[in-house]
């Protein structure tokens, strides 16, 4: 095959049908598949998205793959990854839409530019909006900025800010969401797959860094638009806007990330930098100049997982509710 886009879709059938009607007419049949994973979903997804295929005559070009249960986003594209051998895999979101011409420009990015692993495409927002899909990696210091979100520290660390600004030109980054990535499979056999431990969040930094590691360029590609949903895929995007608790994996895969990469030590370091920034914007508040952009809790949910961050199965526990 030459492409096999991968869509890993949890309880969200009606959001694959959109995003799999929009690809109907930009895959190659013979050339190109989809690969949709449900992730143990549990309430008909995969029995839904086999009528559907069938029903609009997709059996030649959609596979459904049904995983027993949901071990998560790498995971689930893990499965799907394994379950066709070909020369590329977009790793496409089950909220998205992939806009004409899409496919037939991420193609021509990969051919461009051979030393390219991943490339990915630009996302806009449903309200004709555009999304950051560029991004610096993030480390401890940069946590500083995050917990004041206060202009003038972000402009006096501003080479450790995570955003990097939007282009209309095609450039390269330390890392891409995987909302919508095209990885080369060459990539697969020099970095490996995704990496299970994370749940869901930071996979995606992660495996770009190890790419990179290898030699590999991240490249954005904005030439090739993909309409995101953001969030409707899952409930961390709702949950920061609404400043509600988030999740645990989401905590507990952040501080995988800054112990993979910076040793417990940085994770601590991480977590010390976010509290004094989180401390600045306090006394922000208190003067009246700043609004509270913290989620309930969070001043105690960054500490998820902070003596055992690496533990394979870390993410189990991290994935159940949170209590009260």
């Amino acid at each position: 095959m030459r492409l096999a886009v991968i869509i890993v879709n949890y309880r969200t059938p009606a959001l694959v049908t959109e995003c799999l009607d929009s690809l109907d007419r930009q895959l190659e049949r013979g050339k190109d598949v989809a690969v949709v994973v449900d992730n143990g979903s549990g309430d008909g997804s995969a029995d839904d998205l086999e009528r559907t295929a069938q029903e609009n005559g997709w059996q030649g070009w959609v596979k459904i793959v049904r995983a027993e249960r949901n071990d998560g986003f790498s995971a689930g594209n893990n499965i799907g990854i394994e379950a066709v051998d070909a020369e590329a895999y977009w790793l496409l979101n089950s909220d998205t839409i992939v806009k004409e011409g899409a496919v037939e420009s991420l193609l021509a990015a990969l051919e461009a530019r051979p030393d390219a692993g991943l490339v990915s495409a630009r996302l806009d927002s449903g309200d004709g909006g555009r999304q950051t899909n560029c991004f610096r990696n993030p480390s401890p210091v940069g946590e500083l900025i995050k917990g004041a979100q206060t202009g003038a520290v972000t402009k006096w660390l501003q080479r450790f800010d995570v955003p990097m600004p939007q282009s209309d030109e095609p450039r390269e980054c330390d890392w891409t969401g995987f909302a919508s990535v095209v990885i080369r499979r060459e990539v697969f056999r020099d970095v490996g797959p995704l990496d299970e431990g994370y749940f869901m969040y930071f996979e995606d930094v992660d495996f770009c860094r190890r790419a990179r590691e290898k030699g590999w360029r991240i490249l954005h590609w904005p030439q090739a638009a993909v309409v995101h949903l953001h969030g409707q895929s899952g409930p961390v995007v709702g949950a920061t806007e609404a400043r509600q608790r988030r999740p645990r994996y989401f905590y507990a895969s952040r501080a995988r990330y800054f112990a993979k990469f910076y040793g417990r030590v940085g994770l601590w370091t991480a977590n010390g930098c976010w509290l004094l920034g989180a401390v600045l914007a306090v006394l922000q508040q208190v003067l009246g100049h700043k609004k509270d952009h913290f989620c309930r809790r969070e001043f105690f949910d960054i500490w998820t997982n902070a003596h055992r961050p690496l533990r394979t199965a870390a993410w189990r526990d991290a994935s159940r509710p949170p209590p009260g």
